[in-house]
């Protein structure tokens, strides 16, 4: 009985492909080129955007004043009809639908209301995890070796073949640091199978050491961003509004090298910025008076500006950890899961030896972090544990993407794309001087991002051309399209970012 009621509330499909289809391409409406019509698998989703009201218009106005009576809107961004949202295109309550390209911060991996997730979604497996949630760490479902192996652990990094699964990205690096501190103290003791002792079990219960390390920290870089939970946000830098009035612990921060663009003209600059930032973590991990027992670092930091480093910083960086018995964690909660055109972000750096820890999140829909050693898992059961330990339910919609993801071959797909949009902008930067500075994330996959001078502005203005688009940083402009975004949508893309740009010279 409840397999069928939960199967009819997810009838959807028939009706989202009729919705997102008979979106009328009125007012402001955007046509795409002949040459990249869309192909049959993205026949559920409308030819271009559609922008018919201000945004927001007076239904989501209406809507939001209600909200905001039982809900903080001060971060609303725009009000969303998902029913009517598909594939590469997000629509509103007022009937405006707009190339996404912001993903839910990164977070929609296979577009919205995607077929194959729909059919994951009806599948008698989903409606058990979803009406019977396990709490992972007691009472696992009989098949859960199976879920992880053909999903989560199916796409793990090289050399990491066990996971921990959690509920977010803050979760995730969480967990992460303290299977860390975990790791340490047990190789100061001796080792798993040495005991506790008295002094350390009774101080732990007043918030002191022994028990309660005070002399341990982790490791990580100005501008970086590993979420809002307490531990993770001591190794947040990116913005103080994250940070205030939230007790942080003393961890060290190491400057992350800023490159200058384009990189060709600027290469021994950058290199010498890579090698100080490089002996700046050694001295801190040699020095700082709460040594750190790892290194946290973002691929590409995402939320701090859209910073990029070059293959050779991270393999000296690995080089630095493994020299001081340091674990590094790779956070790859928004560069994961083929936004680079790899995968995994990391993949790029060509590594002579594996991260210790890889966390991830976002287009995974689910979290947790990977990793290889087995003294990473703590030497007693309750160590690592909460309730939930993760989500089956997401555990297998990730699988479904993994194998859409695999069937369609989208991480060369988001290479290649990225390519030719990248060239595009290139373009743009020539014409409009100053408008499209920085741009930075070539070879990248659509992992994109420039800077402008009136950043708050454009991103405001793109939405009445008919793009939802994201910042990062002080200044700086990030894409974030979901992996089948086609050299289609690249082209639309690119005219309204054109006319974006000219409206301010217009105004």
């Amino acid at each position: 009985m409840a397999s069928r009621v939960l199967r009819s509330s997810l009838g959807l499909t028939s009706r989202l492909r009729t919705a997102a289809s008979a979106v009328p391409c009125q007012t402001r409406a955007f046509a795409t080129s002949s040459r990249n019509m869309s192909a049959p698998y993205y026949s559920f989703e409308p030819e271009g955007p559609t922008v018919k009201t201000d945004i927001p218009g007076p239904r989501a106005k209406a809507a939001i004043t209600e909200l905001d009576e039982v809900f903080d809107t001060r971060s609303l961004n725009m009000l969303v009809d998902y029913e009517k949202s598909s594939g590469n295109y997000i629509a509103d309550p007022d009937g405006n639908v707009l190339l996404d390209v912001y993903a839910q911060i990164a977070s929609i991996p296979i577009g919205y209301n995607n077929p194959a997730l729909l059919k994951a979604a009806r599948s008698d497996d989903m409606i058990n995890g979803l009406i019977n949630r396990p709490a992972l760490g007691n009472f696992p479902p009989e098949d859960w070796a199976n879920v992880l192996r053909t999903g989560i652990l199916k796409v793990a990094p090289k050399g990491l073949d066990q996971v921990f699964t959690a509920m977010a990205g803050s979760d995730a690096n969480e967990t992460a640091y303290k299977a860390a501190f975990m790791w340490r103290r047990q190789q100061d003791r001796g080792g798993h199978h040495v005991e506790f002792t008295e002094e350390e079990l009774a101080s732990s219960m007043r918030n002191e050491a022994p028990g309660a390390s005070q002399s341990l920290s982790i490791l990580s870089f100005k501008t970086g961003f590993h979420g809002r939970l307490f531990g993770s946000l001591s190794t947040t830098r990116s913005k103080p509004i994250h940070k205030l009035d939230i007790p942080a612990f003393d961890w060290p921060q190491a400057t992350f090298p800023i490159l200058k663009y384009p990189l060709e003209e600027h290469a021994a600059e950058n290199a010498a910025a890579e090698q100080a930032a490089l002996q700046e973590v050694e001295h801190l991990i040699t020095n700082y008076h709460v040594p750190p027992c790892a290194v946290i670092v973002e691929p590409i930091q995402s939320e701090g500006g859209d910073n990029h480093a070059s293959p050779s910083f991270f393999r000296g960086l690995r080089e630095v950890t493994r020299r001081h018995d340091v674990l590094l964690i790779v956070d790859e909660v928004q560069t994961g899961v083929g936004a680079t055109g790899r995968f995994w972000a990391h993949e790029h750096w060509d590594l002579p030896h594996p991260p210790d820890m890889v966390t991830f999140s976002k287009k995974a829909q689910t979290a947790g972090y990977y990793f290889g050693n087995l003294d990473l898992r703590p030497n007693k059961p309750y160590r690592q544990f909460n309730t939930w330990m993760g989500d089956p339910a997401r555990a297998l919609l990730f699988r479904a993407i993994i194998q859409e993801i695999e069937r369609l071959d989208l991480v060369a797909n988001t290479a290649r794309v990225g390519d030719y949009l990248f060239g595009k902008l290139e373009g743009l930067a020539k014409t409009y001087p100053g408008q499209f500075e920085n741009l930075r994330g070539k070879g990248m996959g659509t992992f994109i991002a420039f800077d402008n001078p009136l950043r708050d502005e454009f991103l405001l203005r793109a939405k009445k051309f008919g793009v939802n688009i994201g910042g990062s940083g002080q200044s700086a402009v990030r894409l974030r399209p979901m992996l089948i975004f086609q050299e289609k949508h690249a082209d639309l893309l690119v005219e309204a970012l054109e006319k974006i740009v000219k409206s301010f010279s217009e105004a």
